[in-house]
């Protein structure tokens, strides 16, 4: 088993199913009907994807873990996701502006991926990016529209903007991991990601009239190495509920 190859399929797969079960808890209870059903259908998007992530890590790690083993099966230490995408809903320009900040990373980082060494990679990649692109320009749009609306709508996404900030530093930080699937060409060296991803960020709150944070800010950091908030604790908790409880069932 290649433990860095396992750990990047790890990563992606943990990131896509938090931030996908962050997105259901809004099902019923979108501000409005369409903005419910288009979470709704982001939030199976990246379960999606994160299947395929998982289900792949798992024939890598060669011990007979499924993707349903490693969802449900691990514990908070045990999950690599980023911290951003762990960070509860709040009020829906919270989780607008997390769906930006994560889409603007997702989509390049995918770029990446596409040209992995590892077929298998690629072809997820390949799938993903497709979905990650209509994810971005929805939040991208989101962000201006909400931005350049009322006072109250720009106050609440330039809140928003700041209090997220400090969770977006992680995913351009690289550790042992991403040097050897970036030596190897399996994945790629995040700190890469950084500027173009800023450029983005400031092409897009420039025309929503918000102010970009410093980018020199203090950041968490940790998620990929398993340290975690007790936001996420709590979320596995609940999503893990049915399974531990019942273990084995089958519908």
């Amino acid at each position: 088993m290649s433990t860095e190859l396992f750990q990047l399929l790890l990563r992606m797969g943990d990131t896509g199913v938090v931030l996908s079960h962050r997105l259901s808890e809004w099902c019923g209870k979108g501000p409005a009907l369409e903005e419910d059903m288009a979470l709704a259908n982001t939030a199976l998007d990246l379960l999606g994807q994160a299947r395929q992530w998982l289900s792949y890590a798992g024939q890598v790690e060669g011990v007979g873990r499924d993707e349903d083993a490693l969802a449900y099966g691990r514990s908070d230490r045990q999950y690599l996701n980023l911290m951003l995408v762990e960070r509860p809903n709040g009020t829906y320009a919270d989780t607008m502006m997390r769906q930006f900040y994560f889409d603007a990373w997702h989509n390049l980082a995918l770029q990446k991926l596409l040209s992995s060494s590892d077929r298998q990679v690629a072809a997820i990649a390949q799938k993903a990016v497709k979905e990650a692109t209509y994810h971005l320009r929805r939040s991208s749009d989101l962000v201006v529209r909400l931005g350049d609306g009322t006072d109250r709508s720009r106050s609440m996404m330039q809140t928003a903007a700041e209090v997220l900030w400090p969770y977006t530093g992680e995913m351009f930080v690289p550790d042992a991991v991403d040097a050897v699937v970036a030596a190897t060409g399996t994945g790629f060296d995040p700190s890469a990601l950084r500027e173009p991803w800023l450029a983005y960020v400031r092409e897009i709150f420039a025309d929503a009239r918000l102010t970009v944070p410093p980018a020199d800010a203090w950041m968490h950091r940790g998620g990929k190495q398993g340290q975690h908030s007790e936001a996420l604790s709590y979320l596995l908790s609940e999503m893990q509920t049915l399974p531990r409880s019942f273990p084995g069932a089958q519908w």
